[in-house]
C-alpha cells in the first residue's frame, strides 16, 4: 500500500521515530456525543487501530505500542469492562491473520494473568503465530501501568542480588532497562495522545523519559486516521531533540 504523495513529501523516511507509543483516549466521550453507550466508541476505535498499524507499516516504523487497557481501567463499570474484553477477543481473532500476512509481530506488556482466560489465550496464540515476523512490532499494553512495570523490574533485580547473581554495583540504567517488559524495544521517540488530556497516565514511565509528546486536543480516538498519524510524525520531525545538549552542540 502506497503513501499519498503529498504526505510522503512531508515525511523524511530517514528520520522516522523508531518507537511510537499511543494513548488511545476519548472512545467513551465520542460515543456519548453520538448518543450511544461507551462501548460503541471502543468498537469504532478498532478502525483507528487498523489505520495506525497500516500507516506504521507503510512508513517503516519498527515499534508501535498501544495503551489498550490500563490497570486502572479495571475500576470502570463492569458492563464496560466486560464489553472491552469481549471486543478484545473478537478483534484479535479478526485482525491477527492480516497482521501476520503483513509481517507484523505481536507482543504484549502488562499483567496478562489478570485477563479473562479467553482473552489471554487469544493473545498467546497471536504472539506465537507472529513471533518470527520481522516487520513492525506491535506491542499491546494490557492490564498495564508504568508503576507496576517498574516495581516488577525492581523485584526481579532484587531477587538476582539476593541470589548473588548480580552485584549492586552492576545496576545501571542499561541493566534496569533489561528487566522492563519492553526490554527488546528502544525507548519511545514519539508519544501521541488523543482526547484532549495533557498527561501520560501511568504509561511507559521509564521509556518516555526523552519522548516527544504530541497531544491532540480536538480529536477523539475513533476519529483518528492515517493522515493524523502522518501529521504527528511530521511535527515530530520538525522538533529539535537535544537530549540535554545545546542547539549549538547539535550543529
Amino acid at each position: 500500500m502506497l503513501i499519498d504523495l503529498p504526505v510522503k513529501e512531508n515525511i523524511d523516511l530517514g528520520n522516522l521515530p523508531s518507537h511510537i507509543a499511543v494513548i488511545m483516549d476519548g472512545n467513551g466521550r465520542w460515543a456519548k456525543q453520538q448518543g450511544a453507550m461507551r462501548i460503541f466508541g471502543h468498537h469504532h476505535g478498532v478502525k483507528s487501530v487498523r489505520d495506525t498499524v497500516e500507516g506504521c507499516v507503510e512508513l517503516g516504523v519498527k515499534y508501535l505500542t498501544l495503551y489498550t487497557f490500563s490497570t486502572e481501567n479495571w475500576n470502570r463499570p463492569k458492563l464496560e469492562v466486560d464489553g472491552i474484553m469481549q471486543l478484545l477477543v473478537k478483534t484479535i481473532a479478526e485482525e491477527v491473520p492480516e497482521l501476520h500476512k503483513n509481517n507484523v509481530r505481536v507482543k504484549t506488556i502488562g499483567n496478562l494473568e489478570s485477563l479473562p482466560a479467553s482473552a489471554r489465550k487469544k493473545m498467546v496464540d497471536a504472539i506465537e503465530l507472529t513471533q518470527n515476523n520481522t516487520g513492525l512490532t506491535l506491542i499491546l499494553a494490557l492490564s498495564y501501568s508504568g508503576k507496576w512495570e517498574i516495581v516488577q523490574a525492581t523485584k526481579q533485580i532484587a531477587e538476582k542480588v539476593k541470589k548473588g547473581e548480580l552485584a549492586v554495583e552492576q545496576i545501571t540504567e542499561d541493566t534496569f532497562s533489561q528487566f522492563l517488559a519492553t526490554e527488546d524495544a528502544p525507548d519511545v521517540d514519539l508519544m501521541i495522545r488523543t482526547g484532549g488530556d495533557h498527561r501520560i497516565s501511568n504509561y511507559l514511565l521509564w521509556q518516555l523519559a526523552y519522548a516527544e509528546l504530541y497531544f491532540m486536543d480536538d480529536l477523539f480516538w475513533p476519529e483518528f486516521r492515517k493522515k493524523d498519524l502522518f501529521e504527528a510524525i511530521s511535527a515530530y520531525q520538525h522538533r529539535e531533540r537535544r537530549f540535554g545538549k545545546t542547539s549549538e552542540q547539535l550543529k
